[in-house]
C-alpha cells in the first residue's frame, strides 16, 4: 500500500490536541496530508508547532458559529480545500439524571452535537461545490447502549451517529460519504475519568453487574490507533462505496448489536 497515500490530502480534525483526535491528525500526517487540527485547549494545540510538517492548528471553540465559518473559509482560502473531515471532538460529564446540571447537559450537546453539527455544515457546503468530499464522525458505542451516569454522554453520541446518517443521505447525491466510527472503552484520558481506583482497566474489560456493563469479549482496551485505522480506512478511496454505516470498534462488548 502506498505509504503517502494520502499525499495531497487536506484533512480538517476536530479535537485533534489529545486523545483519539491527536491520534488520528498523526496518522493522517504520516500519510502525507496536510492536517488542520482544531481544538479549544491552546496548551494541547502546541504540540503541533511550527516544526510539525503540514500541520495547520486552530484554536476554536467549535460551538460558536462565526468562529467555525472563519476557520473553514480561511483554510478553503489559504492553505486547501478539505478533502476529509474527520469530527473527533467530545465532552463527558458523568451523572445520574436526578444529579447531571442543565449546564453540564448543555456544554455535552454543545460540543458532541452542536459543534458537529456546525462544523460539519460548513464544511459540506464547500464539498458540495466540488462534488467529492468524505466525512466521518467519531461517535460512540454508548449511543447504542444505555449506561449507567452516563445519560448526556449517550444521548448526545446517539443523536451525532443519527446526524452524520441523515447528512450522508443528504449528501450522497454529490458524491460525498458519510460515516461514522463507534468505539467502545479506548485508553485515553476519557476513558480514565471513569476509573476509580488503579483497578480501573481491569474492571472496563470484566465488566460490571452492578452497572448492567457488559466486559469486552477481547479482553483487553481499545487503542486509539484502533480508531484511527478505521477512520483512515472509511475516509480514503478503499471505502469508495460506504456511506451511512456505523463501524463499532468495542472488541464486542455490545456483542454486535
Amino acid at each position: 500500500m502506498n505509504e503517502k497515500r494520502m499525499a495531497g490530502k487536506t484533512v480538517l480534525v476536530t479535537g485533534a490536541a489529545g486523545g483519539i483526535g491527536s491520534v488520528v491528525a498523526e496518522s493522517f500526517l504520516d500519510l502525507g496530508a496536510k492536517v488542520i487540527a482544531v481544538d479549544h485547549n491552546k496548551e494541547h494545540l502546541e504540540k503541533w508547532g511550527p516544526n510539525v510538517g503540514q500541520v495547520y492548528p486552530f484554536e476554536i471553540d467549535i460551538t460558536d458559529e462565526h468562529a467555525v465559518g472563519d476557520m473553514v473559509a480561511h483554510v478553503e482560502d489559504e492553505i486547501g480545500a478539505i478533502d476529509i473531515l474527520v469530527n473527533v471532538a467530545g465532552m463527558l460529564h458523568l451523572g445520574e439524571v436526578e444529579t447531571l446540571s442543565k449546564d453540564d447537559w448543555e456544554q455535552t450537546f454543545g460540543v458532541n452535537t452542536t459543534g458537529l453539527f456546525l462544523v460539519s455544515k460548513a464544511v459540506s457546503s464547500k464539498m458540495k461545490e466540488r462534488q467529492k468530499g468524505s466525512i466521518v464522525t467519531v461517535s460512540s458505542n454508548a449511543g447504542r447502549m444505555p449506561r449507567m451516569s452516563m445519560a448526556a454522554y449517550a444521548a448526545s453520541k446517539a443523536a451525532a451517529t443519527m446526524f452524520t446518517k441523515c447528512l450522508g443521505l443528504e449528501l450522497s447525491s454529490y458524491g460525498i460519504r458519510c460515516n461514522v466510527v463507534s468505539p467502545g472503552s479506548t485508553e485515553t484520558d476519557m476513558l480514565k475519568q471513569l476509573w476509580t481506583d488503579e483497578n480501573g482497566a481491569e474492571q472496563s474489560i470484566k465488566g460490571t453487574q452492578e452497572a448492567y456493563r457488559l466486559g469486552i469479549p477481547l479482553q483487553k482496551l481499545g487503542q486509539a490507533e484502533d480508531i484511527a485505522e478505521a477512520v483512515l480506512f472509511l475516509a480514503s478511496d478503499h471505502a469508495g462505496h460506504m456511506t451511512m454505516q456505523d463501524v463499532c470498534i468495542d472488541g464486542g462488548a455490545t456483542l454486535g448489536v
